[in-house]
């Protein structure tokens, strides 16, 4: 006769009155449940399913276990949660909240997890532009992508409001390997790299990742008069300011401002109405 040498249960000092038992019969057991909000949120405003319309799949659809639109919302929740090491998907592809959030509960294959792992993902994350790699099937729409945060900007407001205020800036983002663009920045004092953001209050317009190598204004000139072309194409009478710190005060960009504000003709930065230090 075999020996039973499995135990189900432990039990460990009472409490009082209170037994106290540890088992393994609880089920699928999350850390991860308050995610649950932000299933509700995406599902009211979308995100996921707009950010995924701007990758295009190349792969067939009969091979394919991972679909953009999961792999897009596994990655957006997981940042969210704040897991933004894709090495943590390893173990959370495994997690039913994370399944659930991005809409798939059960793999179509038995020898796959129901979400991908980090290599699908990093496969997403470096999709390369249409064209540009014929040995990867997955590429994504650069301006499409940069249009989508002034569109979910501006799905958020029922009207058009009489002003906003676009805040450009610059800070950095550590890097701790041999990363390619791999520059020291002596203001920061580390190897980083310097990437590009605007704001309007809270919400996000643009995020640009730079090398470190560089001013810190380079390129905001043309972001921000594309940024103010795809508002003003929904809002053509909303007032406009710009708003900057000293690493933004560079010719180009006030004089685009200054032209604008004196004159009713076009400039480098389209329909600026005033600007504000």
């Amino acid at each position: 006769m075999l020996t039973e040498c499995r135990q189900d249960s432990f039990d460990f000092a009472s409490l009082g009155s209170r037994k106290v038992t540890a088992a393994f019969d609880g089920g699928a057991i999350t850390s991860n449940a308050g995610a649950l909000l932000l299933r509700e949120a995406n599902g009211r405003i979308g995100l996921s399913q707009q950010v995924a319309a701007c990758f295009r799949d190349g792969r067939k659809p009969h091979l394919t276990e991972h679909r953009v639109e999961t792999l897009v919302a596994q990655r957006i929740h997981g940042i969210a949660l704040g897991y933004e090491d894709l090495n943590d998907h390893d173990e959370l592809r495994h997690d039913p909240v994370p399944g659930l959030l991005s809409g798939k509960l059960e793999a179509r294959r038995r020898d796959c997890a129901v979400l991908a792992g980090k290599s699908t993902l990093n496969r997403l994350e470096h999709a390369p532009r249409p064209g540009g790699d014929r040995y990867r099937k997955l590429d994504v729409d650069d301006e499409a992508m940069k249009r989508l945060f002034v569109s979910v900007f501006l799905q958020g407001h029922a009207a058009a409001p009489k002003r906003i205020i676009l805040d450009p800036g610059a800070t950095d983002d550590p890097i701790h390997g041999e990363q390619e663009g791999r520059f020291f920045h002596g203001y920061y004092k580390c190897y980083c790299y310097l990437p590009l953001y605007i704001f309007c209050g809270r919400e996000l317009l643009l995020a640009k990742l730079r090398p470190s190598n560089i001013d810190a204004s380079a390129g905001a000139k043309e972001e921000i008069a594309w940024i103010v072309a795809q508002i003003r194409e929904s809002w053509p009478d909303v007032e406009i300011w710009l708003r900057a710190d000293s690493g933004f005060c560079r010719d180009q960009l006030m004089a685009g401002v200054a032209k604008r504000t004196a004159s009713n003709t076009s400039s480098a930065l389209p329909a600026m109405k005033g600007s504000k230090p």
